[in-house]
């Protein structure tokens, strides 16, 4: 930095040093032009050096003058990935046209990738595939290693331009020495670096026992999740299930993950196009232990509604806590309502309730009474990759906008929840569930066969409403 730029209370400082090199190179300068002047002014070729040297100089004026304009050193036009700078930021000697001054850059479109690949545990390696992804403009947002005994696998998120292929990308990388490489499209959402979505799901999954599965799936990518109870693991064709079978830390194998619950159920995870890495395991077993010492938990806040006829209701989350209740409501039931809800034997009701009130394997919300009765049940139920919802409303209570207020709620959850779809399975001469599936004003699919109808609803349009227009819901 120059001594004049800086300062000392608010002034300029100079020194001496400056000066005395300064005074120095004048005294050397005037020196060596005495020293010139009398060796052609008193010399006998004089003035025949002072020719030579004015032709030297013309012609090295000259050479300069046609390199010059032969080479334009003016730095290189901006890319096309990135935005031109201003005319009056360019360098001196290079013209400005009128369509540089107006016409905008145009930044190419781009494509985020999340790809995974495998390189050898040697230097030079990793870098051998930076080049390449750099090669075809390929830029690298994040990169995290997961070392293995056989190598190293190394997961990316890029982003690419709109126009270049997955296989390409996955060509290239190839070339440049990975090797089992697996690409998806990647959104918004993976910009997010790992530990902050790690903390997140971390902190989702203490606040409501039902987000375990939801965490796992946002932490591991696509993938299958199922819960085996403790009561029905082990049983014949599944011995790999058994409890005893399962370390307390849980089995990798390959494309499978198996951890043990805290009611000791055994929870699996797979993914059948890419293996699991140790850190992956690891993640998935801690978000397990953390779910264990914390305990069965639901939120416990509830919304009061008013229904048409002035009747008021609350609707909030339920758990086990709430079988007897819900029992109590089977009971109240005609045995035509319990068939179009759970499509068997009407004495069997009873026993799916430990299952479905579990926060283990869904959300479900209840509806009770001023007096605290329980008049209606909806399940928010995870099945591997797909979300099923369900309703069940007490024959005195149907037709009042209960089941509309359920369904509403449990697919706003499931729209939180990142789910694609719901389904609801139900009986064809059940109007009452289409009647509020078609409410939704979502995209429907019907699938019907031998008097069982599936309606699916599709979620990537906008989030339905949870509320009804006479609804004045008030949270305690």
């Amino acid at each position: 930095m120059p001594d004049v730029t800086r300062t000392k209370h608010g002034r300029p400082v100079h020194h001496w040093r400056r000066d005395v090199v300064e005074l120095a190179a004048l005294f050397t300068a005037v020196a060596v032009a005495d020293a010139v002047a009398n060796m052609v002014g008193h010399g006998p070729d004089g003035p025949g050096l002072l020719v030579v040297s004015a032709v030297v100089l013309l012609a090295t004026a000259g050479f300069h003058t046609w390199w010059a304009r032969r080479h334009d050193h003016a730095p290189p036009p901006a890319p096309d990935t990135v935005a031109r700078p201003p005319a009056d930021a360019e360098q001196a000697g290079r013209a400005t046209t009128t369509d540089d001054a107006v016409a905008p850059a145009t930044a190419t479109e781009t494509t985020l990738w999340r790809m995974r690949t495998t390189v050898r545990d040697e230097p030079g390696s990793l870098a051998a595939l930076c080049v390449t992804l750099a090669e075809r403009r390929i830029d690298i947002l994040s990169l995290q290693a997961h070392p293995l005994a056989e190598g190293t696998v190394d997961e990316f998120l890029l982003r690419a331009p709109a126009d270049l292929a997955g296989a390409e990308i996955t060509r290239s990388i190839a070339r440049a020495g990975g090797t089992g490489t697996w690409i998806e499209r990647a959104d918004a959402h993976d910009l997010v670096d790992a530990p902050t979505r790690i903390l997140g799901l971390a902190t989702r999954t203490a606040l409501d026992a039902a987000e375990l599965p939801l965490a796992l799936r946002h932490l591991l990518g696509r993938c299958t999740i199922r819960s085996l109870p403790a009561a029905r693991t082990g049983t014949r064709g599944d011995e790999s299930a058994r409890p005893e079978s399962i370390p307390v830390d849980g089995v990798l194998d390959g494309t499978v993950l198996k951890l043990k619950g805290p009611d000791g159920e055994v929870i699996t995870v797979e993914r059948p196009y890419l293996p699991f890495t140790p850190t992956e395991f690891a993640r998935a077993r801690a978000l397990v232990e953390l779910d264990t010492r914390l305990g069965p938990r639901i939120p416990r806040n509830q919304d009061v509604l008013t229904l048409p006829e002035g009747n008021s209701i609350t609707v909030r989350r339920a758990d086990t806590a709430d079988i007897e209740a819900a029992k109590a409501m089977h009971e109240r039931c005609s045995p035509a309502t319990l068939d179009k809800r759970y499509h068997g034997p009407v004495h069997d009701a009873d026993r799916y309730l430990n299952h479905l009130l579990s926060p283990r394997f869904g959300r479900t919300l209840a509806v009770r009474t001023a007096s605290g009765r329980i008049v209606g049940i909806g399940h928010l139920l995870w099945d591997g990759d797909e979300t099923e919802v369900a309703l069940l409303v007490e024959d005195e209570w149907q037709r009042r906008g209960i089941g509309g207020q359920l369904l509403g709620r449990l697919v706003t959850m499931a729209v939180e929840a990142g789910c694609e779809s719901v389904y609801a399975v139900t009986q064809a001469s059940n109007t009452g569930m289409v009647a509020a599936m078609r409410g939704l004003d979502l995209p429907l699919d019907y699938q019907i066969e031998e008097g069982t109808l599936v309606i699916t609803a599709r979620l990537d349009a906008t989030p339905v409403s949870s509320r009804l227009p006479y609804d004045h819901a008030q949270r305690p």
